[in-house]
């Protein structure tokens, strides 16, 4: 993607004919949410409209969990929906998820072969560990390398953590702090797991995609013109 952030932050890259940044807002105001706050990294004065701003000033040498951490005083207050912002999904995705149970809970794509087959040629290559109990709760997930035959779905970059969830995870970090600057989101899902936290799930079976790569923005392109969104 070095080609197409040059000179923006990956969440400006157009997909569709709107950037990134502008299909996640508009399906977030359309599941209802109206407070919206971004984290910026790279790049991040030029990130401007219906949100508010703020800035990690340490992104170049933190991961996705210190970003997390710059909206805390959001997570403490109410039940926060967490995107990536690499990722387009439809308004209906974001009202799955509010629909989920528990603290900490995630959207899952049960159909992700179809789409890591159109953004890979080996779709083993990039994908992820994920399973789930009788329940839907999540019980691993984030290992590479593992057989296909064993995932039950990806993650999808989209999770839910209410005010409890939040404090899971500082418990975590009062006895790792150097957890926080190292951790991306499925790593952070898989230290709790492994504290024996639930972490809820819903499916989803519809349109969405993920901007890694310039071949992803071609998938994207044709996901957006092809599919009801």
């Amino acid at each position: 993607m070095l080609s197409l952030t040059e000179d923006r932050p990956k969440c400006l890259v157009e997909a569709g004919e709107k950037p990134l940044l502008a299909w996640q807002i508009e399906a977030l105001r359309g599941a209802g949410i109206q407070d919206i706050l971004v984290v910026g990294g790279y790049l991040g004065h030029m990130l401007h409209g219906p949100f508010v701003r703020r800035h990690n000033p340490d992104w170049d040498k933190t991961n996705m969990l210190a970003s997390l951490l710059v909206a805390r005083d959001w997570l403490q207050a109410a039940p926060c929906v967490i995107s990536y912002a690499d990722i387009v999904y439809p308004a209906r995705a974001v009202a799955r998820l509010l629909d989920a149970p528990g603290e900490i809970a995630l959207l899952y794509d049960v159909n992700w072969r179809k789409l890591w087959t159109k953004r890979f040629d080996d779709p083993a290559s990039d994908a992820e560990s994920f399973t789930l109990d009788a329940g839907g709760n999540v019980t691993g997930i984030g290992q590479k390398g593992v057989p296909l035959e064993s995932i039950q779905g990806q993650y999808m970059g989209l999770l839910k953590i209410t005010p409890a969830g939040l404090e899971w995870i500082e418990a975590l970090l009062a006895r790792q702090p150097e957890l926080r600057a190292r951790l991306d989101m499925t790593a952070l899902l898989a230290r709790l797991l492994a504290e024996g936290r639930k972490i809820a799930s819903r499916p989803w079976d519809g349109p969405w995609c993920e901007v890694d790569t310039p071949e992803d923005l071609r998938v994207a392109e044709q996901i957006l013109r092809e599919e009801t969104w």
